[in-house]
C-alpha cells in the first residue's frame, strides 16, 4: 500500500523564503501541478485583522510564489474570498500581501466582485454526501477553478466548528459561494464533498501550510498564537491536514472531516499510512484545545444543540443579518480591539516572528 507524503521542515526568519521553495520541491510539486494549466493560489484570510496564526502569512504567501516562479510556472493568479466578518480587500492590504502581489506580477481576482469570476452550476460526477441537499436547485462553482490547478495556502490552527482547519476547510471559502453557511451543521460531510469535487475538476491539487506560529483555542480567530517554527506541504490534503491535527495534540481519526475523507479514499488519514518526510514530528508535539468564545457558543446553540430546529428561520431569512451584525461586533469592536491588537502589539516587539511580520512593507488602505 503506497503511503501518502508530507514534508515537514523546521524554519527560521532568516531562512523562510528559501525554506519555503526547498519545501515544495521535496514535496513534489513539479509532479503534482502541471506547468502548463492555470495555477490558481487560495490564501487564507480568516479576519482582515493582521492577527498571526489565523491568516496565511506573507512569508508563506511569498515563498510559494517564488518557488512557483523558479520552477517555470507563470500562468498565476490569487483568488480571494470574504466571510461574514472578512473584508478581503482590508485583509490583504492589513495583512500585508499587496506589495508581493505587486512584486511578483500576480493578479487578484475575488469571488465576491461582480464581474471577477462568474459563477456556474456543476454536477458532480462523485455521489455527495450533503451538498446536493443543502442546495437542491444546484451546486455552484467558480467557473474559473475548472481545469486550473490549485494551491491551498492555510496556517495551523484550531477551529470552533472543525477542531482543526486547515488544507480541506480552505476549500470552503473559495469553492462555495456566499451561501455556505447553510452548511455549517453539517460542515464536516461539506469538507468532504469538496474535495470530491476538487479532485474532480483541478488538474492538480497541493497543500502549503505555515505553522511558523499555530493558533490555539477557539479559531480561526480569537486564539493564542504559539511559536512552532515549521512549514509543511503534501499533494494530499487529507495527510497533511492528519499530520497537522497531530501536531496540535488531537487524533486525527477522530475528527469526523477527516476520518471520512481517508474512509471515501480521498486521502490518508491514518497517522500509519502517511510518510513524513523532514522534522521529527514526535519532538513537536503540543496539546491545543479548541474552547469557546461568545460566537462558538451561539453558533453551538444555533447548528448543533437544541435551537438548531429554526436554522431555516435564523439563517435562511433576513434574520441571519442579525448574526452577522453580532458575529462582526464581537469580533471587530470587542475581540480584536481589547484582546487581539494587544496581543499582535506585544509579539511585533517581542517574538522573531512578530519583527518578521513588521519588517514587511506595509501598503495603507485607501480611503
Amino acid at each position: 500500500m503506497s503511503k501518502s507524503i508530507v514534508v515537514v521542515k523546521r524554519t527560521t526568519p532568516e531562512t523562510v523564503i528559501s525554506d519555503y521553495i526547498s519545501l515544495i520541491e521535496e514535496a513534489g510539486i513539479k509532479d503534482f501541478l502541471p506547468r502548463d494549466k492555470p495555477v490558481i493560489l487560495k490564501n487564507n484570510i480568516s479576519w482582515h485583522f493582521p492577527f498571526l496564526s489565523a491568516n496565511t502569512t506573507p512569508w508563506q504567501l511569498e515563498g510559494v510564489i517564488k518557488g512557483l516562479k523558479q520552477f517555470g510556472y507563470e500562468d498565476i493568479v490569487c483568488v480571494e474570498n470574504d466571510t461574514v466578518v472578512t473584508n478581503p480587500y482590508k485583509g490583504e492590504k492589513l495583512n500585508k500581501y499587496t506589495p508581493i502581489f505587486k512584486k511578483y506580477k500576480i493578479p487578484v481576482l475575488y469571488n465576491c466582485r461582480p464581474g471577477d469570476i462568474r459563477w456556474i452550476k456543476y454536477k458532480p460526477k462523485s455521489e455527495m454526501m450533503v451538498l446536493s441537499k443543502v442546495f437542491p436547485k444546484g451546486i455552484e462553482i467558480p467557473e474559473l477553478f475548472l481545469n486550473s490547478s490549485i494551491i491551498h495556502l492555510p496556517t495551523m490552527k484550531c477551529h470552533i466548528y472543525t477542531t482543526t482547519t486547515g488544507a480541506m476547510k480552505n476549500a470552503f471559502g473559495g469553492l462555495l459561494h456566499r451561501k455556505r453557511h447553510y452548511t455549517h451543521s453539517v460542515i464536516h460531510e461539506t469538507l468532504v464533498d469538496l474535495l470530491t469535487i476538487q479532485k474532480e475538476i483541478h488538474t492538480g491539487i497541493f497543500a502549503v501550510m505555515d505553522a511558523t506560529m499555530a493558533g490555539n483555542g477557539p479559531g480561526p480567530r480569537t486564539m493564542q498564537p504559539v511559536e512552532i517554527g515549521l512549514i509543511l506541504a503534501s499533494a494530499d490534503s487529507v495527510a497533511i491536514d492528519a499530520v497537522s491535527a497531530w501536531i496540535m495534540g488531537f487524533s486525527p481519526l477522530e475528527i469526523p472531516y477527516i476520518r471520512l475523507a481517508h474512509q471515501r479514499g480521498l486521502g490518508k488519514g491514518n497517522m500509519k499510512e502517511i510518510e513524513i518526510r523532514g522534522e521529527d514530528i514526535t519532538k513537536n508535539k503540543q496539546a491545543f484545545t479548541v474552547g469557546d468564545n461568545l460566537a462558538s457558543r451561539v453558533g453551538d446553540l444555533c447548528w448543533f444543540g437544541p435551537l438548531r430546529v429554526f436554522q431555516y428561520l435564523f439563517f435562511r431569512t433576513p434574520l441571519v443579518y442579525l448574526f452577522i451584525l453580532g458575529s462582526f461586533l464581537y469580533h471587530d469592536y470587542y475581540w480584536w480591539p481589547i484582546k487581539g491588537k494587544k496581543l499582535m502589539e506585544s509579539i511585533y516587539k517581542e517574538n522573531k516572528w512578530g519583527k518578521l511580520f513588521a519588517s514587511y512593507p506595509f501598503e495603507p488602505e485607501e480611503d
